[in-house]
């Protein structure tokens, strides 16, 4: 097996900060993974911004320095500066793209009318939080709450918890359950049902 070079190791180690960033979204959030291509220019724009960061985290901790010490600034410290601005990061964007902090101002403010979402199927069921129907393809309906959904229309299951199945065109409950599991190719609608007001 071929030695690495040093400089291949010490640019791993400079653009590893933003892989990081870009794991941590693609891991906790819906969306699906791009390209390779796509996912190394999201890399290297996220190394761009963790090394910023931690230029300027330099900057503070030697302006804090003036007054007490605390040790060094060395290349261990520029590392571990770099992980813990990209752990950081990485958990902002994606806790951000989860609850669509951003979208939400930039709708209010007229700029789109988009969501971060990967889906206007997802989009519906983060957004709406209550009982749905599903039409099934056999004719019958499950009445429940959405635990779980597919990121999209097309594969993925759902998981309904207290979940009753209906007949069609009646409303006798066939049967009832704790919870139930439905591939989404089965379902041919999804209903969500006008929420009765309260007398």
């Amino acid at each position: 097996m071929p030695e690495i070079s040093t400089e291949v190791v010490a640019l791993l180690q400079y653009l590893a900060p933003g892989f990081l960033v870009t794991c941590l979204y693609f891991g906790l959030t819906s969306h699906e993974k791009p390209s390779q291509f796509d996912r190394t220019v999201q890399a290297l724009i996220y190394t761009a911004i963790v090394h910023a960061l931690v230029a300027a985290e330099r900057q503070v901790a030697s302006w804090i320095g003036e007054w007490h010490t605390f040790g060094e600034w060395d290349k261990d410290s520029d590392l571990i500066a770099a992980v813990i601005s990209a752990l950081t990061i990485g958990l902002v964007v994606a806790t951000t793209a989860n609850h669509d902090l951003v979208h939400v101002v930039l709708r209010k403010l007229r700029v789109t009318h988009r969501t971060s979402h990967p889906s206007e199927w997802f989009g519906a069921f983060s957004e709406t939080s209550q009982t749905v129907v599903l039409h099934l393809k056999d004719e019958t309906q499950v009445h429940g709450w959405p635990s779980m959904w597919p990121s999209h229309a097309e594969r993925g299951h759902f998981f309904i918890t207290g979940a009753t199945r209906r007949a069609r065109g009646t409303d006798i409950v066939t049967s009832s359950h704790e919870a139930l599991m439905i591939n989404v190719v089965d379902v041919t609608l999804v209903e969500f049902p006008a929420r009765k007001e309260r007398t």
